[in-house]
């Protein structure tokens, strides 16, 4: 099919003032805090360009997810690249975030009681499975789902829950702060594989469904020749597989850091350099 008799083009980006004004804002906040105002900062050091560099990549990852072609994809026509958009605000974009954020900058708000009880209840595996697992969950349900894209409020609601939610879900694998000290090596893999079941049945349930799910997608222009059915199979395989397979990869590479330390038999603290080295 000719896309652009329909209006869709690889080449089209999608200006939104509240994503340009919130990522811009949220890297130059980071940019200020390591750059200038570090030095006012008690307990803070140099930042590595690396660090600099997984954030700043975050940042562009949700950048890209919001306003490319992808998002046009999302929007507009298909509900499979809509679960491409969910799947990199989900998996990609919060652990560069979390890999690029010095723990002195967080340290300042976790020396209060409460942050501190609130930070460490919320990042233990189980609660952080629930909190994640629950949001991924509520907002794939059709009414919320199709609410999301006749409204920009609702949509804007939604993409910073998940993002959000998966820096929470992230954090018990990724935490460089003795405040929020991760689990041990085979917790992790239990936790990552418990997490690869949500994404498994949501995904499995909108494939094999014999309905349209979510109406909206039903109403709009039609690309490539993917029937409304055949693309949400596809973007529910999207979300199975895809999605699994991104924590289970990160299993397996913390279990042959586990299995490296055992060999040369050192203390198991939960401590997986390969995520998130402590600076």
């Amino acid at each position: 099919m000719d896309t652009s008799s329909i209006g869709f083009s690889w080449l089209e980006w999608h200006f939104h003032p509240d994503v340009i004004i919130g990522v811009l804002f949220l890297e130059t906040l980071y940019l200020l805090v390591v750059g200038p105002i570090r030095k006012r900062l008690e307990g803070s050091a140099a930042v590595e360009p690396r660090k600099i560099a997984w954030f700043t990549a975050g940042v562009i990852v949700i950048y890209v997810a919001l306003t490319s072609a992808i998002h046009e994809l999302s929007e507009s026509y298909l509900f499979s690249a809509h679960m491409v958009q969910h799947l990199l605000l989900i998996v990609a974009a919060p652990p560069m975030l979390i890999a690029g954020t010095p723990s002195w900058i967080l340290r300042p708000i976790l020396s209060r009681r409460i942050p501190l009880i609130v930070a460490r209840f919320i990042t233990r595996p189980l609660v952080a499975f629930f909190i994640f697992s629950i949001v991924l969950s509520v907002w794939h349900v059709p009414y919320l789902y199709d609410l999301t894209l006749h409204a920009r409020a609702p949509h804007i609601l939604e993409h910073l829950l998940f993002i959000s939610s998966s820096v929470i879900m992230w954090l018990p694998v990724m935490s460089s702060m003795p405040e929020i000290p991760r689990a041990t090596h085979p917790v992790q893999m239990l936790y990552l594989f418990g997490l690869s079941l949500p994404m498994g049945m949501i995904g499995a349930a909108i494939t094999f469904s014999p309905n349209i799910l979510y109406s909206w997608y039903a109403d709009v222009p039609r690309l490539w020749g993917l029937s409304v059915i055949e693309d949400q199979q596809i973007g529910g395989l999207i979300m199975k597989l895809l999605g699994g397979a991104a924590f289970l990869v990160v299993t397996a590479v913390i279990f042959f850091i586990w299995f490296a330390k055992d060999e040369r038999g050192e203390i198991d603290t939960g401590r997986t350099e390969f995520l998130s080295p402590e600076e």
